[in-house]
This record gives structure tokens, C-alpha cells and sequence, in this order.
């Protein structure tokens, strides 16, 4: 058994997709990343990140104890060694497979994060929000034509097959609308974004722990400040005592 230390956000979500695709059993911890749970010390023992997801394998290949495994490109090449599916073993097709891997945890991945991030920071409090904006907008922009030229060319990002990088870089996909994307300007990635959200296991993984889900634009100003607070402009966290 699967335990998935997890919050809806797309990180979250690469993981689920997984999950389903493989069929593999798991059961969801919830992280409530609003209310700080990963920042507990039993969260900081997996991840010294203190970042969601977390992975434990309570049944690894090597008979030991539970394995715990943070950053979800980690746990995704994890549970697909695991399982043998949807990591080509091959030489060439491991390459590509771990070059998109890299690609979207460095790029699209923080690009993403950061235009949605500016793009919601109010103005009034902040100032003005121009250069941020239109900086990681375009560089948004940019990485949707990357994807769109590489599927120009093949059916997938790792070529012929459906692989982990497929569902790596989906979930941070969806809200193209909000990151100040146009989808009418990359047919060859509007193809494969329709062709990945009409996946069974896509819907059922990105569809893991709506009800968690938390607008937190109703909440009362005091408590938006303090998730705000508690997420953003962190810094180093002291060694313990």
C-alpha cells in the first residue's frame, strides 16, 4: 500500500494521475497546506522541504521498512520502476523520458507557480505588478510553444508512447486560461491536452481531493493574510535545538 502524503494542487495531482494509471492502491493524507501540516516535525522528518507531496512505500522491493520519497518527480520515476509501466527501459527512451521529467520540475513547473503568483497579488497592497507580470507570462508562453513544437512532431513528449512525462506535465496545464494563455495558439498541444484530459485515470486523478479543495479568496481578510503570511517570502528554517 500507497500512502500519499497530498494536497490538490498540480504536484499533488502528477501523483494521483499515476496512481490511477497504474491501478496501484493507495490511501490519501491529507497535508492541509493552509493550515501548515507541513511544517509538523512528523512531516519534516520525510521532507526537510516541507513541501507536499510525500510518498511512503510500505511494501518496498527490498523487504525493509517504509520508504518515504518527496518531489514528485522523484516519487513518479519511484512508482514507475516499481511498477515496470510507463518508464521505457530502453536507453534512448529513458533519456527522453527523463529529460521532459527534468523540464517541467525546472521549468514549467516554478514558471507556472510564479505567473499564477503575480498574477493574483493585489496591486493595491503590493504596487505595481507590470514587470512580474508580463515577465512570467511570456516566459509561460514561451513553454507552451516548447510543448507545442514537440508535439508537432511526435504523439507524446517522450515520443510514441504514453509515459510519466506526459502526466508530469499535465496537470500544470489546466489552467492555461489563467496564466494568460490563449489554447487556440497551440494546436499540436490542444491536441494532446483534449487527448490527456479524456484519459479515465487523468479525470479520476485530477479529481482526487476536490472535496479538500479550499477557495481561499471567501475566507475572512484576517485568515487570507495569514496563509499569506505562513506560504510566501519564507526563509531559512533554524537547525532544531
Amino acid at each position: 500500500m500507497i500512502d500519499l502524503h497530498y494536497w490538490p494542487t498540480p504536484n499533488g495531482k502528477k501523483v494521483t494521475i499515476l496512481l490511477e494509471e497504474l491501478g496501484m492502491p493507495y490511501r490519501i493524507v491529507p497535508v492541509n497546506i493552509g493550515r501548515g501540516d507541513q511544517f509538523t516535525p512528523e512531516f519534516l522528518e520525510m521532507n526537510p522541504n516541507h513541501r507536499m507531496p510525500v510518498m511512503v512505500d510500505n511494501a518496498p522491493a527490498d523487504g525493509g521498512k517504509p520508504l518515504a520519497v518527496f518531489e514528485s518527480g522523484a516519487i513518479m520515476l519511484y512508482l514507475a520502476e516499481k511498477a515496470g509501466k510507463f518508464y521505457p527501459q530502453d536507453l534512448r527512451g529513458k533519456a527522453e523520458v527523463n529529460e521532459w521529467l527534468i523540464w517541467q520540475m525546472a521549468n514549467q513547473g516554478p514558471k507556472s507557480g510564479e505567473c499564477g503568483h503575480f498574477r493574483r497579488v493585489d496591486q493595491k497592497e503590493y504596487g505595481d505588478q507590470t514587470y512580474a507580470i508580463t515577465r512570467f507570462t511570456d516566459e509561460v508562453n514561451r513553454l507552451y510553444g516548447v510543448l507545442n513544437n514537440r508535439l508537432h512532431k511526435h504523439q507524446y513528449l517522450a515520443g510514441g508512447q504514453y509515459t510519466i512525462a506526459d502526466m508530469i506535465c499535465y496537470p500544470w496545464t489546466v489552467n492555461w486560461k489563467f496564466q494568460g494563455q490563449d489554447i487556440e495558439e497551440f494546436k499540436h498541444f490542444k491536441r494532446w491536452f483534449e487527448e490527456m484530459g479524456a484519459r479515465p485515470a487523468v479525470q479520476k486523478g485530477m479529481a482526487v481531493g476536490a472535496e479538500l479543495s479550499v477557495d481561499n479568496t471567501k475566507l475572512p481578510p484576517e485568515e487570507q493574510a495569514r496563509i499569506r503570511k505562513m506560504l510566501y517570502n519564507q526563509r531559512a528554517r533554524p537547525v532544531p535545538a
